[in-house]
């Protein structure tokens, strides 16, 4: 498979395991389209194109040949100059790399990624909340993030990748969309009755197992184990935690019991004041299962050898 279709294939399924309808996917293209046809002739040219096709500003290509055919990756969940440096003595011991591939974003897949937060608002707005209101939380929230995110040395470990010539690609929204919608139907296929049977379920995922030899794996941060289930959101896609202020609004949307990542101190207080049951996951455990899930389908579309790195562990199903 060349660099540019494991691209494309990552982006493809992304959509395909996207949370959003097609309508509201559809129209998150069409304000791409609006964008560069209302930019100024000095602002189209740094419009990204990937943007047209791509939906996802936290997945791009970083470096490399696209036309390199891809056999051999690395993959981790973080990727600095030190993993580019273990890529290139990998190479050098005789265990070439074709591409190391981040979750994370780097260079300008995270100066960007706070675009992909509008999909929150879509997600959101299928649970019941009025658009507008779900628009206002949220563009609170994506106006932090991206201040945030402005000022990090965001092309650091890119050029670590240039200078080796070592191909580089993030792949973050399509997997933490798999991840998403995996364990949101499992939660309603299954409908666990209390939250220590919700904790149950997680754990016969190997990603989650692993997670807890390490003391990293899923916990109840609020609520008690005996405490009943009901409706659950699992939050786990659209770029970073939403805004702090939304927890009042899900419960009001029936949502009982919240499933996420991780939980920041500043959201965790914000949602002890509301009626909700917090179950989390564990950030890197479910993000070992999104990358899992996506390169599962990945190779049995093409043989490739994965190593890992950097927290990342391959589990196949």
């Amino acid at each position: 498979m060349k660099l540019k279709d494991f691209y494309s294939f990552c982006v493809q399924e992304g959509i395909k395991a996207d949370l959003r309808t097609k309508v509201q996917l559809r129209e998150t293209f069409r304000q791409q389209r609006k964008k560069i046809k209302v930019a100024k002739t000095d602002g189209r040219k740094f419009f990204d194109k990937e943007d047209l096709r791509n939906p996802y500003a936290d997945t791009r290509i970083l470096y490399g040949d696209v036309s390199k055919e891809i056999k051999r990756i690395l993959v981790g969940i973080d990727i600095d100059p030190a993993e580019i440096l273990l890529a290139e003595r990998l190479s050098q011991k005789g265990k070439v790399i074709d591409l190391v591939l981040a979750h994370h974003p780097e260079g300008h897949a995270w100066a960007g990624f706070y675009e992909v937060m509008s999909l929150q608002t879509d997600l959101l707005v299928n649970l019941g909340l009025e658009k507008k209101v779900a628009e206002d939380l949220m563009s609170k929230r994506i106006g932090d993030v991206n201040r945030r995110v402005h000022g990090s040395n965001h092309m650091r470990t890119v050029d670590a990748a240039k200078l080796l010539d070592m191909a580089l690609m993030c792949c973050h929204t399509p997997a933490d969309n798999h991840v998403a919608s995996y364990l949101q139907n499992l939660m309603e296929t299954v409908n666990p009755k209390t939250l220590k049977d919700a904790v149950r379920l997680l754990m016969k995922e190997p990603e989650y197992q692993s997670a807890s030899t390490g003391k990293a794996g899923p916990k109840i941060v609020l609520g008690k184990p005996e405490d009943k289930v009901g409706k659950v959101f699992v939050d786990m896609t659209g770029g970073t935690e939403g805004s702090k202020d939304i927890f009042a609004r899900l419960s009001q949307a029936g949502v009982k019991t919240l499933v996420c990542m991780h939980l920041s101190e500043e959201h965790f207080k914000k949602i002890q004041c509301e009626y909700l049951n917090v179950i989390v996951a564990g950030h890197i455990a479910s993000d070992n299962l999104g990358m899992n899930l996506l390169l599962d389908k990945i190779e049995k579309k093409s043989s490739l050898e994965v190593l890992e790195c950097s927290g990342f562990r391959r589990f196949k199903r």
